[in-house]
Order: C-alpha cells, then structure tokens, then sequence
C-alpha cells in the first residue's frame, strides 16, 4: 500500500522559507493521513479522501484557495478514476462548491459521468452540495491588483490499495485571471489518467499537459511494459521541444512509485508506512 500527492508547483505562491516549510509540513500531514486511511478503503477512496485535505487547506489552488478567473469568478475542476473499473468522471468549471473531487466521486455512479459549467453546479446542489465560496483574501487581493496569477496549481493524489489497485484523482482552482470557460487538462484524461498497471495524476500548464496527453501516454507505455522511470522519460522527452509545463506523480501495479516534472519544482510527498518523501 502506497499513496503519492502533490500540490502543483511551489513557484506558484511566495518563495519564503515559511511558506515552504508550511507546504512540506501540510504534505507530511496529508499523505499520512491519506496512507492511514488506505488501511481500511480502497485506493479510489483514499484518493477522494487525499485530494479533499489539499483542497481544504488554502495553501494549495484547489477548493478553498482556488485563483481567480478574469471576470472575478472562481471555476474549479476536478476528475476522478479507478484503475479496476476504468471508470472516470469529473466536473469542469464547477462554481461555488466546497470539495469539487467529491462531486466528481459522486458522479461516477451516472451514465453522463462528466459535467461542465452550469450542468456541473446544479447537479452539486440537486445531490446536496450547498454553497461554498472557496475565495480567500489573498486571492482577491491578487485579482484586485490585477497581477500575473502566480502559478500553474493543482492537487492530486494515486493510491495502491491492500488488493493492489489503483485509483487516481486530480482538482484545481485553475491559472487565474483565464478567459471564462477555459478547459483545464484537469478533468481530462491527459491531466488523470489510471488502469490496473498504473496511475498518475499531473500538474502544470494544462494546455501543455493536453498538448503532450502526459498521463494517458505514461499509464499506456507502462501498460505496454516500458518500466514507469522510461515511460515518464520519454513522455516528458516529447514536453522539450514545446518547452513543456509539467509536473507528474505515479504508481504502477508492482507499487513502484515516480514522480517528475519539467521545471522546479513540483511540491508533492508519498509514504509507504514507512519510508516518507517530501519535496526540499
């Protein structure tokens, strides 16, 4: 049993020492957290579970802490999928929810398993979901300011669970200041992507990340029995020539974990019970 997490890249909030060491410790919380309770849930739960810690702490864009579009609303998404059943759903430009990947969990019991925008939003309250604002104040104060959202964020989790599955899930507050309607890689299967070989979820650029189908082309190469370390090298080989924006983290059936990304520098932990590996 493993669990992996990120929280996107530390260049996308203050580069001080206290915010640092503040993500290392949130990631060190959450990913033991998520590990312990793999002990008695599935890899797809565990992952729900994973990425509803990160995106309720506000260091993190996804959920409460999300950026600011360009006309001054917050549209998260988020995506959910099982190794086992390959099943994935997801909401897109979902608005004023508190855990976006719950509502994707939810949706992975529909036939229409993906929703966008409005489709998305009232589907959460018809299921219960009330109103959430995920705004903070030093994300307004960014939009007031009008200045470059600071960064390319995500969260996201993969697990293998006691019966060696794999699940994967991925939510994020988007880049900040895009035009309305914009489509992250989140939601899609290049930003999340698992089988029973492997799983991953990534970070970045999402237009990059579409571009390069980072997280379907690793799962699918490991399926074809690269070994996970090759499959990321030649993936984000293919990111170079573009100048590609990525982030990745992995775990493949024999409970090899990976991770990579394309420029510093991914924030992300993983813990096996035993062994804990946070960035530094």
């Amino acid at each position: 049993m493993k669990v992996i997490i990120h929280g996107g890249f530390f260049s996308e909030s203050s580069t001080s020492s206290e915010t640092k060491l503040a993500k290392q410790k949130a990631l060190e919380r959450i990913v033991k957290a998520a590990y312990h309770y793999l002990q008695d849930h599935t890899a797809l739960e565990t992952v729900v579970y994973a990425c509803t810690l990160l995106e309720d702490d506000a260091l993190f864009n996804a959920g409460t802490g999300s950026q600011i579009q360009s006309d001054g609303k917050i549209r998260m998404s988020a995506a959910v999928m099982d190794g086992q059943s390959q099943k994935m759903s997801g909401v897109i430009n979902i608005e004023e929810v508190k855990n976006p990947v719950i509502v994707a969990q939810t949706l992975m019991a529909e036939d229409d398993r993906v929703l966008g925008g409005s489709g998305a939003t009232n589907y959460a309250r018809q299921h219960g979901y009330e109103v959430f604002s995920t705004e903070i104040p030093q994300r307004r104060a960014e939009y007031e300011a009008k200045r470059k959202a600071t960064g390319t964020g995500t969260v996201g989790c993969v697990a293998i669970d006691k019966d060696g599955k794999l699940a994967a899930a991925t939510s994020t507050g988007g880049k900040g200041f895009e035009i309305p309607g914009r489509i992250s890689d989140s939601a899609t299967v290049a930003g999340n992507y698992a089988n029973e070989h492997c799983g991953v979820s990534c970070t970045g650029v999402g237009e990059d990340i579409v571009s390069g189908a980072v997280a379907a082309k690793i799962v699918t190469r490991v399926t074809d029995n690269m070994t996970i370390e090759a499959a990321f090298e030649k993936t984000f080989a293919e990111l170079r020539p573009y100048d590609g924006f990525c982030g990745a983290i992995a775990i493949d059936k024999a409970g090899n974990v990976y991770h990579q990304d394309s420029h510093p520098s991914m924030v992300y932990a993983s813990f096996d019970g035993q062994r804990l590996d946070v960035f530094n």
